[in-house]
């Protein structure tokens, strides 16, 4: 302490600071227990490319597996696994399967016989045979994470020779790592098993899922050698202090009730306070059938959370978006699209995370810790320091009622309008009545003093925006001024880790006789000066909203700027400045 933000910096020094993940993971994830086979795949995928509609990942649950085998594929249904992922990604898109703990115990099956040979497995009690517990598969045993040789075996099993039928655009699900054992105690292992250094299970159990996720994460890289330079993406139900250096979690099996969406947003901050940010739950409820006002609202919630991610139970009726009806479906398309164009700012506020320790998705308190009346909100919140979002969770709701601290003014992120102005107030709170019917999705809010990126082209995926340019949308504070940044690399590998490329913009605007917006940003060494990188990430526009007086002129290095500006709503657009955000600039406005 004493700030939130020194908080958080110390805990990520002492446990890790979160991963940047691959950009893609910030996408909408479509998952089924169980898509059926290769031509429920494609259909399910044909039909997001009919709609336009955006996803990236397209997710396969135990059923693709021949038996609950893990690494394996169940060819009567998946007989050409490879062939299937290569055509989604042909179109940007991956695809996930999953991998659980526990190991069926097959004399066949070579995963089970190479762990048996090898002695990989934790023992019963006595410490003298290989535990027997029952899980997916029937009679399985479970590998022993704690152990530095076992850790390394698994990470081998994800090598493209022996996880046959997986490619590169392959990533992984990692479930049940409590771990789960049917006919355990309370669901999980007995306390009195032991590991392979003789140490029981009570010792460690917190540990398992950590160190199941932290052997996948290292499998995925370990898979592309010999350069490892591929960022990986795992989910995880199990975490533990430190996960956050892994991958993604989520919240579990959730139920298709009003309730249980308004729990997510008070569970997901929840993880956030420990530190854990890439957090999501099961959009539409996992049990259950959600109708089409609550899916369309859980998808309105979900698109503004660390990881969204659609999923159901095999029980459950099939509710890909399209499945409620053509108005719903336009609902709910407007929702990931407001997650696609916003996918810049998710993308900054995650590297943020990644330097800082600060969580993506905040408490009130994190952000505003003087403003007492804020303490115990759970059903608002913060994503990064810039914009405030309000759920909408519950049938018929076409209103809601927001605490805006004073400290700062806010716009409505959607009408771009002005909502409250700054008293200069820390502890001060100001109520809000806003309409929200379902045609407008929920209510957003970036604050003022901020610049926030999007992209605002239409595109099947995020593999498909690389090249799109972005616009800032600037909301001045009640002096006229914002700071932003934006964060760039190339998405995928390592190398803004190895080789510095990378590059962050650093808006600021102020008034110095006339309104300026100046670019000074900080490139990492592979960058500097790199012609082809800056060209490839362009400016289109500039949103600036609150702006009270008319401009005369916008110039940027003395050719003037088209513009337009509407009094009314003191919003001004300034239209194809051709600048890079990768390189210094400065526009003025002389009024």
């Amino acid at each position: 302490g004493p700030t939130p933000a020194r908080l958080y910096g110390q805990y990520a020094r002492l446990t890790g600071r979160p991963a940047l993940p691959p950009l893609f993971s910030l996408g909408y994830h479509q998952c089924r227990w169980n898509y059926r086979d290769e031509p429920d795949v494609y259909a399910v995928h044909s039909k997001f490319e009919e709609l336009d509609y955006p996803y990236d990942v397209l997710w396969l649950d135990i059923e693709h597996t021949d038996g609950k085998r893990y690494f394996t594929w169940d060819k009567s249904v998946f007989p050409h696994p490879k062939e299937m992922q290569e055509k989604l990604w042909s179109q940007g898109r991956r695809m996930v399967t999953i991998i659980d703990p526990h190991i069926k115990r097959d004399s066949k099956y070579h995963v089970h016989k190479e762990a048996t040979s090898k002695g990989l497995y934790i023992k019963d009690k006595d410490g003298n045979k290989d535990y027997d517990g029952w899980c997916w598969p029937g009679s399985s045993s479970y590998l022993d994470f704690t152990s530095d040789r076992v850790r390394s075996w698994w990470a081998d099993q994800f090598a493209y020779d022996k996880y046959q039928g997986s490619t590169p655009s392959l990533f992984t699900w990692n479930d049940m790592n409590e771990p789960s054992v049917f006919n355990g105690p309370e669901v999980s292992m007995p306390k009195d098993l032991r590991n392979l250094d003789g140490v029981e299970h009570r010792e460690w159990h917190n540990l398992y899922g950590l160190l199941f996720h932290r052997s996948t994460a290292g499998g995925l890289i370990r898979r592309n050698a010999p350069e490892k330079n591929v960022r990986p993406f795992v989910l995880s139900r199990s975490f533990f202090a430190g996960t956050q250096r892994y991958g993604a979690i989520w919240t579990g099996d959730n139920v298709a009730e009003w309730s249980h969406l308004e729990a997510a947003a008070p569970m997901l901050l929840s993880l956030n306070i420990g530190a854990i940010s890439f957090v999501g739950a099961d959009v539409g409820g996992f049990f259950g059938d959600p109708d089409a006002e609550l899916m369309t609202r859980w998808m309105q919630a979900g698109a503004y959370t660390p990881f969204f991610r659609g999923h159901a139970h095999h029980d459950a009726k099939r509710r890909e978006p399209w499945m409620f009806g053509e108005e719903w479906t336009v609902r709910m398309r407007r929702a990931a699209m407001e997650r696609y164009a916003l996918l810049p700012f998710w993308y900054t506020v995650f590297w943020q995370a990644s330097v800082t320790g600060m969580p993506i998705m905040r408490t009130m308190w994190m952000q505003y810790p003087r403003a007492e009346a804020l303490f115990a909100m759970d059903d608002q919140y913060m994503v990064g320091s810039d914009l405030l979002v309000k759920p909408i969770t519950g049938p018929g709701v076409s209103s809601a009622t927001v605490l805006l601290p004073m400290v700062d003014s806010w716009y409505d992120a959607k009408t771009l309008q002005r909502v409250a102005s700054s008293t200069g107030d820390a502890a001060g709170v100001t109520s809000l009545r806003v309409e929200s019917p379902i045609d407008l999705g929920i209510p957003v809010f970036q604050r003022g003093g901020s610049v926030v990126p999007r992209k605002l082209r239409l595109r099947r995926s995020s593999a498909l925006m690389t090249q799109d340019p972005y616009t800032l949308y600037v909301a001045l504070d009640d002096n006229g001024k914002a700071w932003g940044e934006l964060y760039a690399d190339d998405e995928v590998t390592f190398d803004h880790e190895r080789k510095g490329a990378c590059g962050a913009a650093r808006f600021t605007s102020d008034w110095r006789g006339g309104w300026a917006l100046r670019n000074e940003p900080d490139l990492g060494a592979a960058w500097a000066g790199d012609e082809k990188e800056a060209g490839r990430r362009m400016v289109e526009r500039v949103v600036v909203m609150g702006v009270d007086k008319v401009p005369g002129k916008i110039s940027l290095d003395s050719e003037d700027l088209e513009f337009e500006y509407d009094a009314a709503s003191q919003v001004l657009v300034i239209r194809k400045p051709e600048v890079s955000v990768l390189t210094e600039w400065e526009m003025k406005v002389t009024l």
